[in-house]
């Protein structure tokens, strides 16, 4: 790889939002080298890089960064034309996808955060919100399944496969850690059987953290968040 198409990406294991770029980039057959950031010392690279969130991930193309992983996803699909498309050539289709996908990190995702975070009431009250989200979802992909089951070949996965798996895709890390069920194959079959086939694919597979090292990492964070409850 020459000098002029070197791509790094600057990341920490755990992040969801570094997750889906790592699983583009391998769907896409595109070689990066990886950077580990430590999120309680940043770099002075990742602050240079992204001066205004000062987060991960952050892509560097040809020495041009690019902050934010949706909008990195979008780069990658537009720029890399060769290898698996990941959003539809139709407007409407496309429009479709990007919607859902904004549903699952800003609806779905959020209030799940907001679980963890809380306790007592303010964490059933969270959880309600999180199955209700799930359940709005679940309505709305059958239109993308019409099937019921959804199926992957190879590595043959979309921009809205790589938004849910890279939140959900370690769900039963999740759910030890919150000592609860949070996607039920009962209660929710399409979304259920869609991450179970997700977590097959090998780029997924190969992005998963270590389930115990993420069950520590999501139980150390709700001992100390910030916003949680005083209540038992």
């Amino acid at each position: 790889m020459g000098e002029e198409n070197k791509v790094t990406l600057y990341g920490m294991w755990a992040s969801p939002f570094v997750r889906r770029v790592e699983i583009t980039l391998k769907i896409k057959g595109i070689p990066y080298e990886y950077v580990e950031e430590d999120l309680r010392n940043k770099s002075q690279l990742l602050l240079q890089y992204n001066p205004v969130h000062k987060k991960v991930p952050v892509l560097v193309h040809n020495g041009k960064p690019i902050a934010e992983s949706l909008v990195i996803l979008e780069y990658i699909e537009e720029t890399w034309k060769n290898g698996p498309k990941i959003l539809p050539e139709d407007p409407y289709e496309r429009a479709k996808v990007r919607f859902w996908a904004s549903f699952i990190q800003q609806q779905l995702f959020d209030s799940l955060v907001s679980a963890a975070k809380s306790s007592g009431e303010a964490h059933e009250k969270a959880m309600k919100e999180v199955f209700e989200k799930l359940t709005v979802f679940e309505e709305g992909m059958k239109d993308f399944f019409p099937s019921g089951t959804p199926h992957f070949e190879d590595e043959n996965i979309g921009f809205l496969d790589i938004v849910l798996c890279s939140l959900f895709g370690h769900h039963k890390a999740q759910e030890e850690a919150l000592g609860l069920k949070i996607i039920d194959p009962e209660r929710h079959p399409l979304v259920y059987s869609w991450v179970t086939a997700l977590n097959e694919v090998p780029a997924v597979k190969e992005s998963l953290p270590p389930h115990d090292k993420m069950v520590a990492l999501i139980q150390f964070l709700r001992r100390n968040a910030p916003h949680r409850s005083s209540e038992a």
